[in-house]
């Protein structure tokens, strides 16, 4: 008989009571070339657990990647090439198998070799001859120990979605606060969320920098909050004081955010500082020039100049996307770091459709805030 075949066949293994009993039965995947020992366990095994079978380090590893997944390898050493060692280290190496334990079947009682099979992240080892009841008692607290951790696990990534959660709310909660200061809720801070989306996404920044940079968003205007009323409310332009006290909001922002080692708070700060400088020096507050600014102040800066151009003003009415384009386009190499304004170009009809979702009407504005999947790049 082909080895292949005999990988293949589930030889021992009886079939589940039912279809539910299946669903509660954990997987265990026995890698052994002796068909022997594979018979043996499967006749050891088949009254608790479900059995899948594999003759070579090959078949042991695909296996182990198709469904449904093992709960528990029980993996021989003395394979042909790959040997379990090999195939070990290469489960440890795939994130989506490396939590799996394998416990090594072995004739060798060297304890170099049990030493070996630890440090390749195997948790146990089970010498040849076994005994059946001892393989049994030793699978189920292997089985007992990985049901607690993945357990533990779930509490985690459960826990880390609720505290990131929450931050986001409580992100939110506080740019609504100060949007009431300037007079009632829009939908800007939605349509900058978004823009930074498209706009990351255009310049090819990596997924997981532009998810923060997208959450970090809401956040960079909130110097505004020290402004007052009277300023942010003011239906004339601004006189050179206003200006002056108005231009403080920078520095203020990043005051209220802080310095953190936390990323997203990190990069909040930074747009908070540097949205209104400029690439050729004149802006606010430090002066800074060309790649001198952070990158994320110089992506903000783009956004920031576009939403103000687009939305609507206690002073003038918004310009038509095109024309704020224009003036965006225009300042190329002056405001705006080209190659921004050239990823800008790239997105800008995103930053259509976002305007025209996100439009600032009365009507569907509580409704809208923030609408599901708003931070996530690309979203």
């Amino acid at each position: 008989m082909a080895v292949r075949e005999a990988a293949s066949v589930p030889m021992s293994a009886a079939p589940p009571n039912s279809p539910a009993e299946s669903a509660r039965r954990p997987v265990v995947l026995v890698a052994d070339d002796s068909e022997d020992i594979r018979e043996l366990f499967g006749s050891v095994l088949r009254k608790s657990f479900e059995v899948k079978f594999a003759a070579n380090g090959e078949d042991a590893l695909l296996q182990a990647d198709t469904e449904p997944l093992p709960d528990l390898i029980l993996l021989d050493v003395e394979m042909p090439a790959p040997d379990g060692y090999e195939v070990c280290a290469q489960l440890k190496a795939n994130v989506a198998l490396a939590r799996i334990p394998v416990i090594f079947l072995t004739g060798k009682s060297d304890p170099g070799d049990q030493a070996k099979g630890l440090r390749l992240g195997a948790v146990d080892y089970i010498t040849k001859p076994f005994s059946p009841a001892l393989v049994l008692v030793r699978l189920r607290n292997h089985l007992a120990l990985f049901d607690q951790y993945r357990a533990l696990e779930d509490q985690i990534v459960e826990r880390t979605r609720e505290l990131h959660d929450t931050r986001q709310q409580i992100i939110r909660r506080l740019v609504r606060a100060m949007e009431y200061r300037e007079g009632g809720l829009t939908n800007r801070v939605a349509r900058v969320t978004q823009y930074m989306s498209a706009l990351t996404q255009a310049m090819g920044i990596r997924e997981g920098t532009a998810e923060i940079m997208c959450e970090a968003a809401p956040l960079y205007d909130i110097g505004k909050i020290a402004v007052p009323d009277y300023i942010l409310r003011k239906t004339d332009q601004l006189n050179a004081s206003e200006w002056e006290e108005m231009r403080r909001h920078a520095e203020v922002g990043a005051q209220i955010i802080g310095e953190h080692n936390d990323p997203l708070l990190s990069v909040a700060r930074i747009m908070a500082l540097t949205h209104h400088e400029r690439w050729n020096g004149t802006g606010y507050p430090k002066g800074l020039a060309g790649n001198a600014i952070p990158l994320p102040g110089r992506i903000v800066a783009v956004i920031d100049a576009f939403e103000a151009m687009t939305a609507t003003q206690r002073h003038r009415s918004p310009l038509k996307v095109a024309e704020a384009a224009k003036q965006i386009f225009d300042a190329s190499g002056s405001q705006f770091d080209p190659a921004i304004v050239n990823a800008f170009r790239k997105a800008l009809p995103k930053f259509d459709e976002i305007k025209k979702t996100y439009r600032d009407e009365l009507e569907g504005i509580h409704n809208l805030d923030f609408a599901a999947g708003a931070s996530k790049p690309g979203a």
